[in-house]
């Protein structure tokens, strides 16, 4: 005397909604807007900074960069990894990092600082160990455009690691606009091209290992519902009114203490000694 429950289709369809997980809503608005907002900040004070130390830099004759500069494999610079994203050799240098940064930078910062906090020491490490590791020890590497292909690798892949159509197709976009971006990736005399990958490489992992956590929970939960309604619907009992014998109904029904199999019957029933035969049976 059991049956499957009745599974709404609403039900199935939230399931299923969760299963894909993927997702075109940007969110709610005032959320965005401040993230935005703090996105924006962020990165104008971010070039600010560049641009201060470029003015110290060139009043020093450029004395930072062979001071703060990577030099490939030389153990005693390994720590300017982190100071030499700050570090240009001219003015069209940093010109030519500024607007990129800019750009991919707020993209990457828009969905939460602290989660860009992340990902740009992540790419700031790998794009400087890859220029220590690679460059030759006669030049010194600075310059931010390591970061700068960190933050496209990270917008890139972002959207497809959390699911997130929109920013799927943000990434598509800064993808196609700055196509030109990869010749820099293939190796070419007087530029950073180990850094770039670096950066490049540090950007896509980026992505995997902040990706929204949520969008994992949901998935996983998706995946186990089905599994325990098929392991629970055989072992659902119903009770039988004793007000009116053959009616069945799923909600007078309770699980007995002992195995948990059987169902509790009035005792004033004529036929309780019945049904509890019945359910020692496993009936």
């Amino acid at each position: 005397m059991s049956r499957k429950p009745a599974v709404p289709g609403s039900e199935g369809g939230a399931a299923a909604t969760q299963r894909r997980g993927w997702t075109m809503d940007l969110g709610q608005a005032d959320t965005v807007l401040a993230g935005a907002r703090n996105a924006f900040f962020v990165m104008v004070g971010v070039l600010a900074v560049l641009w201060i130390i470029q003015i110290v830099n060139v009043a020093n004759h450029y004395s930072l960069d062979q001071s703060y500069g990577i030099r490939g494999r030389d153990l005693s610079t390994l720590p300017y990894i982190f100071t030499a994203p700050f570090l240009h050799v001219s003015w069209t240098h940093l010109e030519a990092n500024s607007g990129p940064l800019f750009i991919f930078g707020f993209l990457a910062a828009y969905r939460g600082i602290a989660k860009f906090a992340g990902v740009t020491a992540v790419v700031v490490v790998t794009s400087g160990l890859a220029a220590w590791f690679f460059e030759s020890s006669n030049v010194v590497g600075v310059g931010a455009s390591g970061v700068v292909f960190g933050y496209f690798g990270y917008i890139m892949v972002r959207g497809i690691f959390d699911r997130h159509g929109i920013d799927v197709l943000v990434g598509a976009v800064m993808a196609l606009c700055f196509a030109y971006q990869f010749s820099v990736l293939l190796p070419q005399q007087g530029i950073g091209w180990q850094a770039h990958i670096g950066g490049l490489v540090g950007g896509i992992l980026s992505g995997w290992v902040f990706r929204d956590r949520r969008v994992v929970k949901a998935r996983s939960a998706a995946k186990a519902r089905p599994a325990a309604v098929v392991a629970a619907s055989p072992g659902t009992n119903v009770a039988i009114r004793p007000d009116s014998p053959g009616t069945v109904s799923g909600q007078g029904s309770t699980a007995s203490p002992a195995g948990g199999k059987g169902f509790k019957v009035d005792p004033t029933n004529p036929r309780a000694d019945l049904y509890k035969q019945l359910d020692d049976l496993g009936l």
